[in-house]
């Protein structure tokens, strides 16, 4: 078992129903899955592929591309025209790529201070952006290829019912947040 899986399933199961009150075990909030997220403002075929290969990358899973669901005049771009590309990851997939972000990512950071939650945060979900891509492994060996990729967005979503659970289960986790 990995060592976040066993900490998420173990002592932050427990250190949740000591803190707060629950009614039944299966209430206890937990990470569900985590959500990354190219979105370019463009449809250039290019661009798309670049980053629908960095996700894969990534995470070593395929994405799948978005589409638009409305027309957009300002951006020229039609109903159903694909617009960027998006992984979910769950179970042990989502654990590995926490361990790499924890790991090699954010300590790789320039001038990295957190990551700032808001006030009017949705109680459920935490994203937040990361501009220099290019900190992941296969894309810093493949420079040339991926130097023009948009922010990569990142969504963790969870089953938390208030904002303190929330920041609780991040904290616990050692997540780099400022409140």
């Amino acid at each position: 078992m990995h060592s976040l899986e066993y900490f998420n399933f173990k002592m932050l199961k427990y250190d949740l129903a000591n803190k707060f009150y629950y009614k039944k075990t299966k209430k206890i909030p937990t990470i569900k899955k985590i959500i990354l997220n190219f979105g370019c403002k463009t449809t250039e075929i290019k661009l798309l592929a670049e980053s629908l290969l960095a996700l894969e990358l990534i995470t070593s899973k395929k994405g799948k591309l978005t589409t638009t669901k409305k027309i957009n005049i300002v951006l020229k771009i039609r109903k159903g025209n694909p617009i960027g590309c998006k992984v979910t990851l769950q179970k042990k997939q989502m654990f590995n790529f926490l361990e790499k972000i924890f790991i090699n990512i954010f300590p790789n950071i320039k001038n990295f201070v957190g990551i700032a939650l808001n006030k009017n945060i949705n109680a459920k979900t935490l994203s937040y952006q990361i501009c220099d891509t290019l900190n992941f492994d296969g894309l810093e060996e493949h420079y040339y290829s991926f130097n023009n990729l948009p922010n990569l967005s990142i969504t963790i979503l969870t089953n938390v019912k208030n904002k303190k659970e929330l920041i609780f289960i991040l904290k616990s986790m050692k997540f780099p947040i400022k409140t």
